[in-house]
């Protein structure tokens, strides 16, 4: 056995290449599990500085010189933040403050809706299953808005955070788009002569993060503009918090939007009862993710990595579980990390095999 993994470990790590690879990994996977936290803002920052990229670089190419774009990109982009603080923020959080104070109306919808269909299915639902299950539903339902309101008490802590993330990463924005290449210089400075496999894994990753990000970024304004906009017509309560948590739900691929759907249901249940209205704003609510995931997701995400639904949803867990939002957020780009350096790594090994073979 011994000997077997000692063979293995020669034939996997006998190029140099290979050996800086993973120490890179291994040191940049330690960092932010170790100082995630402290680095929050940076990595925000580096996000945002990717979405960005995109727009500095086709100003470049009309003719602006680099400072003049970053300046022009920046300044809409501050633009951009100070109205949906100004605008969007407030009416999604009086909504929130509305909606938990209504948490006890909606679980007597609910409890409504179960008693009726218990009228119309005597035989299969009992009553007893009935209470039990209502009043679960509403010590969740309780318990949910109470532990929100809670967290609405720390107010000082959280102004503390959000000022500082909006005074720190603005800045680094800023500098990172500004002197990118410099930053990137003095990055390439420490990294050791033996990098074939780190150019060949970072070039291949650069592409698909910028297209991510700028992606995923426009498919949560797409979905979440549309939605305001269907839910508008139906005259819904909490539009723009639904809306908003729609957007944000195309994060999560798969799990985001059946989570979602409680909420929407809910609400509607709240407000239509069971009519007509809720049928046709469920089917709407059905249309717009269908049209997100056939439509909206392969044109904005052309030049992804195609990545199959299983590793997709097991790198939701598994990177959400390590880094929580964020883990989330780069789910997909982290997973087709572990794809470009096990594609590096088998073709390594087979390039020294077929050196071997000629020797």
């Amino acid at each position: 056995m011994l000997e077997y993994l000692k063979s293995w470990f020669q034939r996997r790590f006998s190029d140099p290449n290979t050996v800086t690879l993973t120490l890179l990994l291994f040191i940049g996977f330690g960092v932010i599990i170790i100082w995630g936290n402290i680095l929050a803002p940076v990595l925000v920052a580096v996000a945002l500085a990717y979405l960005l990229e995109w727009p500095v670089a086709k100003l470049e190419r009309v003719g602006l010189n680099r400072l003049a774009a970053v300046l022009l990109v920046f300044v809409v982009f501050m633009t951009v933040g100070i109205m949906l603080l100004v605008f969007l923020v407030p009416v999604v959080w009086q909504q929130s403050t509305t909606l938990l104070m209504e948490l006890p109306l909606i679980a007597e919808a609910w409890q409504d809706l179960i008693e009726r269909a218990q009228e119309f299915a005597p035989a299969f639902i009992e009553p007893q299953q009935i209470e039990n299950f209502t009043q679960r539903i509403n010590e969740r339902l309780l318990s949910i808005g109470q532990g929100l309101l809670d967290r609405s008490l720390s107010t000082l802590f959280v102004l503390v955070t959000l000022l500082i993330y909006l005074i720190i990463v603005p800045l680094l924005v800023f500098f990172m788009l500004k002197d990118k290449d410099v930053l990137l210089a003095h990055f390439t400075r420490v990294l050791p002569e033996q990098r074939r496999l780190i150019t060949q894994v970072g070039q291949e990753m650069n592409l698909q993060i910028m297209n991510y990000i700028r992606g995923k970024s426009l498919e949560i304004v797409i979905v979440g503009l549309v939605t305001y906009g269907v839910f508008s017509m139906f005259d819904l309560r909490y539009a723009a918090l639904l809306a908003t948590l729609v957007g944000f739900s195309v994060l999560v691929p798969y799990i985001g939007a059946a989570v979602v759907t409680i909420p929407v249901a809910l609400v509607g249940l709240f407000q239509f009862g069971i009519s007509a209205t809720l049928l046709w704003l469920i089917v709407a609510y059905l249309v717009i993710q269908a049209l997100d995931g056939n439509l909206l997701v392969p044109l904005l995400f052309s030049e992804a990595v195609s990545l199959h639904p299983v590793y997709i949803i097991a790198a939701v867990l598994i990177f959400g579980a390590i880094w929580g939002f964020w883990g989330v957020f780069f789910a997909i780009p982290l997973a087709s990390l572990v794809k470009a350096v096990l594609t590096a790594f088998s073709e390594t090994r087979q390039t020294l095999q077929e050196e071997q073979e000629q020797t």
